[in-house]
C-alpha cells in the first residue's frame, strides 16, 4: 500500500505546478534515487539511464497538471519513468545491434546458482541483455506486466514476449554460471 503524500510533498507539487524552479529542483532531488532505480533497469548503461531520467522528469514537470492528487505521486512518477524508458527503447531500437544467434540462444540445461549477487552486479547482468530481452524481462519480472500488456506496450506478439523472457532468463543463467566459474578460478 502506498504512503499518502506528505504536506511537504504537496507543497513541492504545488510549487512545480507554478513552474517554481526551486520546487522542481527539490522534487527532482527527492525522487532522484527512486526514479534512477527504474531507469537503470531499462537502460544499457548509466549514461542512457540519466538521459531517460531527465526526459522522464521533463515529462513530470510538463504534465503535472494531469496528475490525480487522490492517488500516490510515487506511482504516477513510476509509470512516467517506465513509459519514458520504453519510449527510449522504441526510439533507439533501430540503432541497437542484434546479438549473434549463438549468443542469443538459450542454454540447453538449467543451472542453479547459489552465489549471492549484490544489486549492482545483478543490474550489470541485466544491462548486458539485448534491449528487447531487457525490456521484456524488466516489464514481466520486475514491474509485473502480463505478456499481453507487454505485447501491446512494445508492439510485439505475445509469443515474442514469452520467447524474449525465456531467452533473457537463459542468458542470465549463463551469465551467472560464468560469474560463478570466474569467482571459483580466482579463489583457487
Amino acid at each position: 500500500m502506498s504512503e499518502p503524500e506528505t504536506t511537504a510533498e504537496t507543497a513541492l507539487l504545488r510549487g512545480c505546478l507554478t513552474e517554481d524552479r526551486e520546487a522542481q529542483r527539490k522534487l527532482y532531488q527527492l525522487y532522484y534515487g527512486y526514479a534512477m532505480s527504474i531507469c537503470v533497469r531499462y537502460s544499457k548503461d548509466a549514461e542512457e539511464a540519466r538521459e531517460v531520467l531527465n526526459d522522464g522528469f521533463l515529462k513530470v514537470f510538463t504534465r503535472l497538471n494531469q496528475y490525480d492528487s487522490n492517488k500516490p505521486f510515487k506511482g504516477w512518477l513510476r509509470r512516467i519513468m517506465i513509459n519514458t524508458a520504453l519510449d527510449n527503447y522504441r526510439h533507439n531500437l533501430k540503432h541497437y545491434h542484434l546479438h549473434d544467434i549463438e549468443e542469443a540462444a538459450p542454454a540447453a540445461e538449467s543451472y542453479s546458482v547459489e552465489q549471492q549477487l549484490n544489486y549492482e552486479e545483478l543490474i550489470g547482468l541485466v544491462q548486458r541483455l539485448s534491449p528487447a530481452y531487457r525490456a521484456v524481462f524488466n516489464l514481466y519480472v520486475v514491474d509485473g506486466y502480463t505478456h499481453e500488456e507487454i505485447a501491446e506496450t512494445l508492439g510485439i506478439a505475445v509469443g515474442t514476449s514469452k520467447s524474449n523472457l525465456a531467452k533473457a532468463r537463459a542468458n542470465l543463467r549463463e551469465a551467472l554460471k560464468r560469474a560463478e566459474i570466474d569467482e571459483y578460478k580466482q579463489n583457487v
